[in-house]
């Protein structure tokens, strides 16, 4: 079982489940504080902000703190004295049972695995939201509270996401939802409206570090993390895993002679994911967009922002000098977004849609030069 894929876990750090330090995320840390030592503790919570910043950690943050909490008499979401963090002892049993995934007071929602492939579903059925009713039904333990922690809900398709409304709209009692979303603006209207917002931001070059270190404590933290992972702690760390930094530098290589390529560095990178896996085509089409974007925004960009690749500041004053410049490659960031998107949905050839979007690119500087 340790062996199938988890849709919540990124492939060679600890889950989120196991991380006891949260770094950056004390404003939301307080609010739920403050709704617990008051009483007034909403049935659900919508956890949002960008991909890899710590929200998951945060739910089973949250999670461990409210399953480990004695009750008063007037409610299971009340406290009998108030507190003043929610940070629990790794000691604590409902910590070791988290960890060990056997705490019956929580259940965790997320994209299942399919039987015959053993592979992760690319969707949250509706299914698998109907198993929480079973979840309900049984009888609560230890202080008598329940937690369900959905991650994510992006990944619910229609059917999924109705049968979850239905579960909002009549919440169980005594218990509690934490819905985990990296694009909110996606979810529905409906949904959102019977859920707190618990908004979580992209963490400081500071922070990010600090919670690096402690999930890679054996890798050493590039400055170029900072401008290429956008406060994404979980960003960083797959482009470490995945050799990104390697890859960005390639293509800012790659684009340094614009407005022409080199034939053969073009031919290296675009045939570099004809036999890999989907992860690292969908890796260097994120750095493509990345890089794009960054060249986008260079000409009113601070010049102390770091520099993600050696070379980078020389290829952006060439290419974007000027605001003309940068609106013509922000549409070229658009532009090569979609067809990257539409490409993937067609099952096109990898390495074909890298060297048509080099390509493209190519074309782009020469007008952009004239």
């Amino acid at each position: 079982m340790n062996d199938l894929p988890e849709s919540d876990r990124i492939s060679g750090v600890a889950h989120p489940k196991d991380n006891d330090l949260l770094f950056g995320h004390s404003i939301a840390e307080a609010q739920v504080l403050e709704a617990f030592n008051s009483s007034r503790m909403q049935h659900a919570w919508m956890i949002t902000g960008p991909k890899g910043i710590g929200k998951a950690s945060l739910a089973y943050k949250i999670a461990r703190f409210l399953l480990a909490q004695h009750s008063s008499d007037k409610s299971l979401f009340a406290t009998t004295s108030p507190t003043t963090s929610l940070q629990i002892s790794q000691d604590n049993p409902v910590a070791i049972r988290i960890r060990a995934g056997s705490e019956p007071g929580l259940y965790v929602l997320k994209r299942p695995i399919e039987e015959k492939t053993s592979k992760l579903k690319t969707v949250i059925t509706v299914d698998t939201v109907r198993q929480l009713r079973r979840f309900f039904e049984i009888t609560a333990s230890g202080n008598g509270r329940r937690v369900v922690i959905i991650d994510c809900v992006d990944d619910m398709n229609a059917n999924a996401a109705n049968a979850l409304l239905k579960v909002l709209e009549e919440p169980p009692e005594n218990a509690l939802l934490l819905l985990v979303t990296h694009q909110p603006s996606l979810i529905l209207p409906t949904i959102k409206s019977r859920c707190r917002k618990l908004a979580c931001h992209p963490l400081s070059p500071k922070d990010m570090q600090a919670a690096f270190q402690k999930i890679l404590p054996n890798h050493n933290f590039d400055p170029s993390l900072v401008a290429l992972a956008n406060g994404s702690v979980g960003q960083a760390t797959e482009l470490i895993l995945k050799n990104g930094l390697e890859t960005y530098a390639e293509i800012v290589a790659l684009f340094h002679t614009l407005p022409k390529l080199d034939r053969t560095k073009l031919l290296k990178l675009a045939n570099s994911v004809g036999n890999k896996s989907e992860g690292s085509f969908d890796q260097l089409l994120g750095l493509f967009n990345i890089f794009l974007a960054r060249l986008a925004r260079s000409s009113v960009a601070a010049k102390s922002e770091y520099q993600a690749a050696l070379g980078e500041r020389e290829v952006f004053a060439k290419l974007c000098p000027d605001k003309t410049a940068a609106n013509h490659w922000a549409n070229i960031q658009l532009e090569l977004g979609e067809q990257a998107r539409q490409g993937k949905t067609a099952n096109l050839d990898p390495s074909s849609l890298i060297l048509d979007m080099c390509l493209k690119i190519e074309e782009s500087a020469a007008q952009a030069s004239r």
